[in-house]
Protein backbone atom coordinates (compact mmCIF):
# COMPACT_ATOMS: atom_id res chain seq x y z
CA UNK A 1 0.00 0.00 0.00
CA UNK A 2 1.45 3.21 -0.81
CA UNK A 3 1.86 5.85 2.09
CA UNK A 4 -0.80 8.21 0.27
CA UNK A 5 -3.26 5.19 -0.18
CA UNK A 6 -2.30 4.40 3.72
CA UNK A 7 -3.04 7.79 5.44
CA UNK A 8 -6.35 7.95 3.40
CA UNK A 9 -7.12 4.51 4.74
CA UNK A 10 -6.14 4.98 8.54
CA UNK A 11 -8.01 8.38 8.32
CA UNK A 12 -11.36 6.16 6.98
CA UNK A 13 -10.47 3.87 9.95
CA UNK A 14 -10.76 6.92 13.13
CA UNK A 15 -13.60 8.41 10.66
CA UNK A 16 -15.58 5.35 10.99
CA UNK A 17 -14.74 5.29 15.00
CA UNK A 18 -16.04 8.49 15.56
CA UNK A 19 -19.24 8.08 13.75
CA UNK A 20 -20.09 4.72 15.40
CA UNK A 21 -19.15 5.54 19.16
CA UNK A 22 -15.94 4.12 19.47
CA UNK A 23 -14.55 7.77 19.94
CA UNK A 24 -17.17 9.35 21.69
CA UNK A 25 -17.74 13.25 20.94
CA UNK A 26 -15.62 15.79 22.91
CA UNK A 27 -13.27 12.79 24.34
CA UNK A 28 -9.93 12.70 23.83
CA UNK A 29 -8.13 10.08 20.94
CA UNK A 30 -5.30 8.16 21.68
CA UNK A 31 -1.92 9.75 21.27
CA UNK A 32 0.15 9.67 18.09
CA UNK A 33 2.24 6.51 19.59
CA UNK A 34 -0.71 4.84 20.60
CA UNK A 35 -2.46 4.96 17.51
CA UNK A 36 0.90 3.93 15.07
CA UNK A 37 0.96 0.53 17.07
CA UNK A 38 -3.21 -0.25 16.91
CA UNK A 39 -3.31 1.04 13.55
CA UNK A 40 0.16 -0.57 12.47
CA UNK A 41 1.86 2.49 10.83
CA UNK A 42 4.44 5.34 11.86
CA UNK A 43 3.48 8.26 13.33
CA UNK A 44 4.39 10.48 10.62
CA UNK A 45 1.08 8.71 8.60
CA UNK A 46 -1.04 9.11 11.79
CA UNK A 47 -0.28 12.52 12.03
CA UNK A 48 -1.18 13.39 8.43
CA UNK A 49 -4.56 11.09 8.78
CA UNK A 50 -5.35 13.30 11.80
CA UNK A 51 -4.21 16.41 9.46
CA UNK A 52 -7.20 15.19 7.54
CA UNK A 53 -9.96 15.16 9.93
CA UNK A 54 -9.03 18.13 11.31
CA UNK A 55 -9.37 19.41 8.11
CA UNK A 56 -13.23 18.26 8.20
CA UNK A 57 -13.94 19.17 11.55
CA UNK A 58 -14.05 15.90 13.14
CA UNK A 59 -11.01 16.51 14.98
CA UNK A 60 -9.59 19.31 17.23
CA UNK A 61 -6.15 20.17 18.70
CA UNK A 62 -5.75 21.53 21.76
CA UNK A 63 -2.29 22.66 22.17
CA UNK A 64 -0.97 21.03 25.13
CA UNK A 65 -3.77 18.56 25.69
CA UNK A 66 -4.10 16.53 23.06
CA UNK A 67 -6.11 15.97 19.73
CA UNK A 68 -10.17 15.51 21.07
CA UNK A 69 -13.16 14.52 19.04
CA UNK A 70 -15.01 17.57 18.39
CA UNK A 71 -17.58 18.12 20.64
CA UNK A 72 -20.65 18.64 18.19
CA UNK A 73 -22.28 17.14 15.38
CA UNK A 74 -22.94 18.70 12.14
CA UNK A 75 -26.21 20.84 13.48
CA UNK A 76 -29.19 20.31 10.78
CA UNK A 77 -30.58 23.80 8.68
CA UNK A 78 -33.91 23.44 7.64
CA UNK A 79 -34.18 26.26 6.31
CA UNK A 80 -37.70 26.06 4.69
CA UNK A 81 -39.09 25.95 7.97
CA UNK A 82 -36.95 27.39 10.35
CA UNK A 83 -38.16 30.87 9.95
CA UNK A 84 -41.75 30.00 10.59
CA UNK A 85 -43.28 31.93 13.20
CA UNK A 86 -44.25 28.57 15.18
CA UNK A 87 -40.80 27.40 14.82
CA UNK A 88 -38.99 30.43 15.77
CA UNK A 89 -41.39 31.32 18.77
CA UNK A 90 -41.51 27.61 19.88
CA UNK A 91 -40.74 27.34 23.97
CA UNK A 92 -40.82 30.75 24.22
CA UNK A 93 -37.34 30.96 22.69
CA UNK A 94 -35.60 33.95 20.97
CA UNK A 95 -35.56 32.95 17.32
CA UNK A 96 -35.07 30.33 15.10
CA UNK A 97 -31.68 29.24 15.82
CA UNK A 98 -32.22 28.71 20.03
CA UNK A 99 -35.25 26.66 19.43
CA UNK A 100 -33.18 24.01 17.42
CA UNK A 101 -30.28 24.04 19.65
CA UNK A 102 -33.09 23.15 22.72
CA UNK A 103 -34.50 20.53 20.44
CA UNK A 104 -31.14 19.26 20.27
CA UNK A 105 -30.60 19.44 23.66
CA UNK A 106 -27.86 22.50 23.74
CA UNK A 107 -28.47 25.54 24.75
CA UNK A 108 -27.79 28.98 23.24
CA UNK A 109 -25.19 31.68 23.93
CA UNK A 110 -25.26 34.74 22.01
CA UNK A 111 -22.86 37.90 22.00
CA UNK A 112 -24.87 40.38 20.96
CA UNK A 113 -24.08 44.17 19.97
CA UNK A 114 -26.94 46.33 18.30
CA UNK A 115 -26.34 50.00 16.99
CA UNK A 116 -26.82 52.30 13.93
CA UNK A 117 -24.16 51.93 11.31
CA UNK A 118 -23.33 51.59 7.97
CA UNK A 119 -24.20 48.34 5.65
CA UNK A 120 -21.59 46.52 2.91
CA UNK A 121 -22.02 47.98 -0.16
CA UNK A 122 -23.88 44.91 -1.34
CA UNK A 123 -26.40 44.72 1.44
CA UNK A 124 -27.34 48.26 0.86
CA UNK A 125 -27.93 47.82 -2.66
CA UNK A 126 -30.50 44.95 -1.20
CA UNK A 127 -32.15 47.02 0.98
CA UNK A 128 -31.79 50.22 -1.15
CA UNK A 129 -30.03 51.91 1.72
CA UNK A 130 -26.88 54.73 1.65
CA UNK A 131 -24.13 52.49 2.11
CA UNK A 132 -22.20 55.41 3.57
CA UNK A 133 -24.55 56.87 6.47
CA UNK A 134 -25.59 54.98 9.69
CA UNK A 135 -28.71 53.87 7.19
CA UNK A 136 -29.16 50.21 9.07
CA UNK A 137 -29.72 48.91 12.96
CA UNK A 138 -27.21 46.36 13.25
CA UNK A 139 -27.30 43.18 15.01
CA UNK A 140 -23.61 41.48 15.42
CA UNK A 141 -23.85 37.91 17.28
CA UNK A 142 -21.20 35.60 18.20
CA UNK A 143 -23.07 32.40 18.92
CA UNK A 144 -21.87 29.55 20.79
CA UNK A 145 -23.88 25.94 21.82
CA UNK A 146 -23.27 24.60 25.09
CA UNK A 147 -23.96 21.05 25.43
CA UNK A 148 -26.11 19.55 28.25
CA UNK A 149 -22.72 17.07 29.10
CA UNK A 150 -19.30 19.33 29.51
CA UNK A 151 -18.86 22.71 29.91
CA UNK A 152 -16.62 23.80 26.84
CA UNK A 153 -19.02 26.31 24.67
CA UNK A 154 -18.80 25.26 21.10
CA UNK A 155 -18.71 28.43 18.82
CA UNK A 156 -21.07 27.78 15.44
CA UNK A 157 -21.72 31.13 13.82
CA UNK A 158 -21.22 34.69 13.13
CA UNK A 159 -25.05 36.59 12.38
CA UNK A 160 -25.14 39.70 11.39
CA UNK A 161 -28.37 41.52 10.66
CA UNK A 162 -28.72 44.88 8.55
CA UNK A 163 -32.76 46.83 8.98
CA UNK A 164 -33.40 49.89 7.49
CA UNK A 165 -33.58 52.63 10.35
CA UNK A 166 -36.93 53.51 8.86
CA UNK A 167 -37.85 50.18 10.21
CA UNK A 168 -36.07 49.62 13.05
CA UNK A 169 -35.83 53.03 15.01
CA UNK A 170 -37.92 53.21 18.38
CA UNK A 171 -38.65 49.53 18.36
CA UNK A 172 -37.32 46.45 19.82
CA UNK A 173 -35.09 45.34 16.93
CA UNK A 174 -33.03 48.71 17.68
CA UNK A 175 -32.88 47.11 21.29
CA UNK A 176 -30.54 44.22 22.58
CA UNK A 177 -33.36 41.75 23.53
CA UNK A 178 -36.17 41.93 20.65
CA UNK A 179 -38.09 39.42 22.43
CA UNK A 180 -39.79 36.17 22.03
CA UNK A 181 -39.28 35.07 18.13
CA UNK A 182 -36.63 37.48 17.33
CA UNK A 183 -36.62 40.07 15.09
CA UNK A 184 -38.69 38.41 12.33
CA UNK A 185 -41.05 38.08 14.98
CA UNK A 186 -40.94 42.40 15.40
CA UNK A 187 -40.85 42.68 11.94
CA UNK A 188 -44.72 40.82 11.57
CA UNK A 189 -45.85 43.02 14.41
CA UNK A 190 -44.67 46.26 12.91
CA UNK A 191 -46.47 45.29 9.35
CA UNK A 192 -43.19 43.92 8.06
CA UNK A 193 -43.57 40.74 7.61
CA UNK A 194 -41.48 38.30 5.46
CA UNK A 195 -43.43 36.25 3.19
CA UNK A 196 -40.34 35.02 0.80
CA UNK A 197 -36.77 34.41 1.97
CA UNK A 198 -33.73 33.96 -0.26
CA UNK A 199 -30.50 32.70 0.22
CA UNK A 200 -27.10 32.94 -1.34
CA UNK A 201 -24.62 30.75 -0.30
CA UNK A 202 -20.64 30.88 -1.39
CA UNK A 203 -17.28 28.40 0.79
CA UNK A 204 -14.66 30.69 0.90
CA UNK A 205 -12.02 30.96 4.11
CA UNK A 206 -12.46 32.81 6.77
CA UNK A 207 -11.28 35.63 7.80
CA UNK A 208 -8.48 36.13 10.54
CA UNK A 209 -11.04 37.17 12.84
CA UNK A 210 -13.85 34.98 12.00
CA UNK A 211 -11.13 31.83 11.96
CA UNK A 212 -9.77 33.44 15.69
CA UNK A 213 -13.97 33.22 17.09
CA UNK A 214 -15.15 29.98 15.48
CA UNK A 215 -11.77 28.43 16.12
CA UNK A 216 -11.15 27.05 12.78
CA UNK A 217 -7.51 26.50 10.96
CA UNK A 218 -6.35 27.60 7.91
CA UNK A 219 -7.44 24.53 5.82
CA UNK A 220 -11.25 25.03 6.79
CA UNK A 221 -13.97 26.90 5.54
CA UNK A 222 -17.11 28.46 5.84
CA UNK A 223 -20.11 28.66 4.62
CA UNK A 224 -21.09 32.64 4.09
CA UNK A 225 -25.18 32.62 3.73
CA UNK A 226 -26.70 36.17 2.03
CA UNK A 227 -30.42 35.74 3.68
CA UNK A 228 -32.96 38.34 2.41
CA UNK A 229 -36.48 38.37 4.32
CA UNK A 230 -38.66 40.27 1.28
CA UNK A 231 -42.28 41.19 2.09
CA UNK A 232 -45.51 40.41 0.14
CA UNK A 233 -45.11 43.66 -2.00
CA UNK A 234 -41.65 42.57 -2.74
CA UNK A 235 -39.82 44.58 -0.75
CA UNK A 236 -36.57 43.31 1.23
CA UNK A 237 -37.01 44.53 5.26
CA UNK A 238 -33.40 42.17 6.12
CA UNK A 239 -30.51 40.88 5.40
CA UNK A 240 -28.78 38.84 7.61
CA UNK A 241 -24.89 37.42 6.44
CA UNK A 242 -23.93 34.22 8.20
CA UNK A 243 -21.08 33.08 8.79
CA UNK A 244 -20.56 28.99 9.54
CA UNK A 245 -18.24 26.49 9.72
CA UNK A 246 -19.44 24.21 7.02
CA UNK A 247 -18.21 20.77 9.09
CA UNK A 248 -20.67 22.26 11.87
CA UNK A 249 -23.63 22.55 10.18
CA UNK A 250 -25.60 20.54 7.28
CA UNK A 251 -27.77 22.47 5.28
CA UNK A 252 -31.01 21.57 4.24
CA UNK A 253 -33.80 23.29 1.82
CA UNK A 254 -37.03 21.52 0.74
CA UNK A 255 -39.57 23.33 -1.45
CA UNK A 256 -42.56 22.32 -3.62
CA UNK A 257 -42.14 21.61 -7.34
CA UNK A 258 -44.25 22.99 -9.69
Amino acid sequence: MSAASQYREIASVIRARIHDGTYRRGSRLPREEELAVQLRANRVTINRALRVLVAEGLLRVHRGMGTFVYELPPLPRHAAVRHSREHRERGGSGGALATELAELGYTLRSDNTVSPGQPPTHVAEILGVDPETDSVIVRARHMRAIPSEGTREVPIQIATSYIPRAIADGTPIAERDSGVGGISSRLAELGHAQAEIEERIIVRPPTPQEATFLQMTEDQRVYEITHTGWTSDDRPVKVTLYVMPTYQWDLRYRYPVD
